[in-house]
C-alpha cells in the first residue's frame, strides 16, 4: 500500500524548518512512499534559520496527494492572505485522505476555510489567532478530527507524522519508523509548554512574541472581516 502513498509538505519563505523536516523524515522512512516539497516554483526558499530548502515540485505540477501538510513559522502570516497558496490547498484537500498541519500551519488551513467546524491544534503562541476562525482550538499535541490532523508547535511534527502513518497503515508501521529514528524523547528540562515552563521563562517568551502576536491577530481580524461566514 505504501508504494502508492503520496505526501506533500508545503515549503515557503521564513518557514520553521523543523516543523517540516520532522514529518518529512517520518514520511521518507516509509518504504515506497512518494514525498514532495511544494512551492510556487523550485527556487530555494530561506527558512527562519540558516537553512535554505529547495522545493521539489511546483503547485502546477503537483499530483493529487494522499496527505497534504502545512508546516508553520512566521512565514505563515503571509500565506494566510496568499490566494495562490489557499487555492492550491483547497484543491488538494478535496482529494486528500488527510489534511494536516504543524504549529502555525493550522492558521493557513483555517484561512483557506479547511478547518471550518473542526477542532485543531497550533503553537501555544497562536491559540488566540486560531480561535478567531471558525475553529475549536485544541491544546492536544496531535489533534484528530475526522480527516484533519493538526499538531502543536514545532517538535509535534514528528508525533503528527507517526500518527498519520499509523492511520494510513497500522501501528506497527509507525512504530518501526519510530525505532529507526530512535525517537525516544527525554528532554533535559520540563519547559516545553506554557503550562510547565518556569514563570520567568514564560515571561521571556511572552515578551519576545508580543509584537508578532499582535501583528498576527490584526492580520487575522482583517482576513476574517473580508471572509463570508461559514454557511449552516
Amino acid at each position: 500500500m505504501s508504494k502508492n502513498l503520496r505526501f506533500g509538505l508545503l515549503v515557503f519563505p521564513n518557514i520553521t524548518q523543523l516543523d517540516m523536516t520532522g514529518p518529512l523524515q517520518v514520511f521518507s522512512f516509509l518504504p515506497g512512499a512518494e514525498v514532495h516539497l511544494l512551492w510556487k516554483n523550485t527556487d530555494a526558499v530561506q527558512s527562519d534559520g540558516v537553512l535554505s530548502i529547495t522545493p521539489t515540485t511546483t503547485f502546477a505540477d503537483c499530483p493529487q496527494l494522499d496527505v497534504i501538510c502545512v508546516p508553520g513559522g512566521y512565514g505563515t502570516d503571509a500565506l494566510m492572505d496568499d490566494a495562490e497558496v489557499l487555492d492550491f490547498l483547497r484543491r488538494q484537500a478535496a482529494g486528500a485522505q488527510y489534511v494536516t498541519s504543524v504549529c502555525t500551519g493550522s492558521l493557513v488551513l483555517a484561512a483557506a476555510g479547511l478547518l471550518d467546524g473542526y477542532r485543531a491544534a497550533t503553537h501555544w503562541s497562536a491559540v488566540e489567532a486560531l480561535a478567531l476562525f471558525d475553529v475549536t482550538v485544541s491544546r492536544e499535541r496531535v489533534c484528530i478530527d475526522r480527516n484533519r490532523m493538526t499538531g502543536g508547535g514545532v517538535t509535534a511534527g514528528i508525533d503528527l507524522g507517526l500518527t498519520i502513518i499509523a492511520r494510513l497503515l497500522d501501528r506497527q508501521a509507525a512504530e518501526t519508523i519510530q525505532l529507526r529514528m530512535e525517537y525516544n524523547p527525554a528532554p533535559p528540562f520540563d519547559a516545553g509548554s506554557p503550562e510547565t515552563a518556569p514563570a520567568a521563562v514564560l515571561a521571556v517568551m511572552e515578551d519576545r512574541f508580543r509584537t508578532a502576536r499582535q501583528q498576527r491577530m490584526d492580520l487575522v481580524r482583517q482576513i476574517r472581516a473580508g471572509r463570508p461566514s461559514r454557511p449552516d
